[in-house]
């Protein structure tokens, strides 16, 4: 998760019930307006439609990736979004044994678990997106500055600010050494997470996070410029200018900005103002600030990676576990688009443990595989939205993607969004369709409350906390992604209708 957030969630469901009133009036409001149609123009203007949002992923921490579990849940994941780089924290944790130091206070670096752990993404086809976190605790300047994580990794600086630079150099040096420089040269070093939180004891936090990132950059470039290096990967949209200013000033090596924020940040600590923004837009209109920020800084063209985002970072059943998770993907892809080059969904497994081991198979945990290798809905909701095409077609709604793929059949995304607390009502829409030639046939493929999820299962098990591995048989099959229907156009429309939080991919033959 990219943050505790355990001093805020009393607040956060306080303003939550005092926006229900405002949101739910907006939403009612919506659902009873005329079904629309919606124009779909064929020979529309287009541009170029990259999948940034399924190219990159979280996870737990470094150590999980070694079970087996974990490797599941990747290979499944792998298999339904082609994904490249996966993200997590703690590759320098003790639990990883990478670093120690002997009697003469000289390092010492084992790499056998970096190795098993890079080796098993590997062997999966899947890219690191390595993130230079956290302290050892022979390294450490404070072995009391431990956070409240699970696992309690030590977030103060450096006893000793070379041995830290040393610690980056020689473990860059040895990835090199082991896989080559041609492939690591395609990983991203990211360094440190979320250094305005409390994940870093530095004081100040901003001038030391600083140091600690120019040694990281300058020790990762030492071993080949040609390594990818960047951050300052803060939450809440924060420190990106002014980050990219002192690399500028300082001459620090930056290949890419990377940042995070989640659906319920608030706008106080986003953007310093005190707006309501609702969790259906906070996100992409966090990733617009930064995008602007970095247009306007001492290096305008360096990409922009959501190293974090979800529509929560607390543990909300009601969000993470539904199918909430669907309408609330594609409507931020379409916000999005054109921002940033790449957003990593945090995270695509529960096997997780921030808050401890997990007690029961849904309870708002950020992945899209629950425990046991259980699709949740968000699971199949990537599946779909995989299928788009890599252009994306101009169009007067904002519930709809109009894509099309290579072989000029079109892919379209369609939704009925509506808040985790409200009942909502189903939307019917119509699809007019201009600049197609001939016969044309639909499939649609439609993921809701009662279709690719396992929740309805579950309920009628009687939301057992430790199923049996036959039921876990029996949910892994109800969250089964539903078959594709037919349907034939008529007099070039179509009309379908979508019940509450629901994500419909609907793909026409050329």
């Amino acid at each position: 998760m990219g943050r505790s957030g355990f001093g805020r969630i009393t607040f956060r469901i306080a303003l939550l019930l005092a926006l229900m009133a405002l949101s739910g009036a907006t939403l009612r409001a919506q659902s009873t307006s005329p079904s629309p149609t919606i124009e779909v123009d064929a020979g529309a203007q287009t541009h170029l439609f990259p999948h940034f949002w399924e190219k990159m992923f979280g996870s737990g921490r470094a150590i999980l990736s070694l079970r087996e579990s974990y490797r599941n849940d990747l290979r499944e994941t792998k298999r339904i979004t082609s994904f490249e780089y996966v993200r997590f924290h703690a590759i320098f944790h003790d639990e990883a044994g990478l670093y120690d130091e002997g009697k003469d206070g000289h390092p010492a670096y084992n790499f056998s678990y970096v190795d098993q752990i890079y080796d098993g993404l590997l062997q999966n086809h899947v890219r690191p997106f390595i993130e230079l976190s956290f302290m050892p605790k022979k390294l450490t300047s404070d072995p009391n500055a431990l956070h409240p994580f699970w696992y309690k990794q030590n977030v103060a600086p450096p006893k000793d600010w070379d041995k830290w630079e040393q610690l980056v150099e020689n473990f860059t040096r040895h990835l090199v050494d082991r896989y080559g420089l041609d492939e690591v040269a395609q990983w991203y070093f990211e360094v440190w997470n979320e250094p305005n939180l409390d994940f870093w004891a530095g004081n100040p936090k901003e001038a030391t996070y600083f140091e600690l990132y120019d040694r990281a950059a300058r020790a990762v470039k030492r071993v080949s410029p040609r390594l990818r290096i960047g951050g300052p990967a803060t939450a809440q949209a924060a420190w990106v200018d002014r980050f990219l200013a002192h690399c500028e000033e300082k001459n620090v090596p930056v290949d890419f900005a990377s940042t995070h924020v989640y659906g319920n940040d608030q706008a106080e600590d986003v953007f310093g103002t005190h707006e309501k923004i609702p969790r259906t837009h906070m996100v992409c209109r966090s990733v617009k600030k930064i995008h602007d920020q970095i247009a306007a800084s001492p290096y305008p063209n360096t990409p922009l990676i959501w190293s974090e985002f979800n529509a929560s970072y607390m543990n909300e059943p009601a969000v993470t576990d539904t199918a909430f998770m669907g309408p609330w993907m594609a409507d931020t892809i379409r916000q999005c688009d054109g921002l940033t080059a790449m957003m990593s969904y945090w995270t695509f497994s529960d096997v997780f443990e921030e808050q401890g081991v997990v007690k029961t198979p849904f309870y708002g945990g950020f992945g899209l595989l629950a425990e046991g290798g259980i699709p949740k809905a968000a699971f199949n909701d990537f599946a779909l939205l995989h299928q788009l095409g890599d252009t994306r077609l101009d169009v007067d709604s904002d519930s709809v993607l109009i894509t099309r793929h290579k072989s000029g059949s079109l892919a379209i995304a369609a939704w009925n969004l509506f808040l985790p607390e409200e009942a909502g009502s189903p939307k019917t829409i119509t699809l007019h369709f201009k600049g197609l030639s001939g016969a044309q046939n639909a499939r649609i493929t439609i993921v809701d409350k009662e279709h690719g999820s396992p929740l309805p299962a579950w309920e009628k098990m009687g939301r057992p906390a430790f199923p049996t591995s036959a039921q876990i048989d029996t949910l892994r099959k109800s969250a089964a992604l539903p078959a594709a229907q037919s349907r034939s156009l008529k007099d070039g429309a179509l009309t379908l209708t979508l019940e509450p939080q629901s994500l419909a991919l609907i793909e026409l033959d050329k």
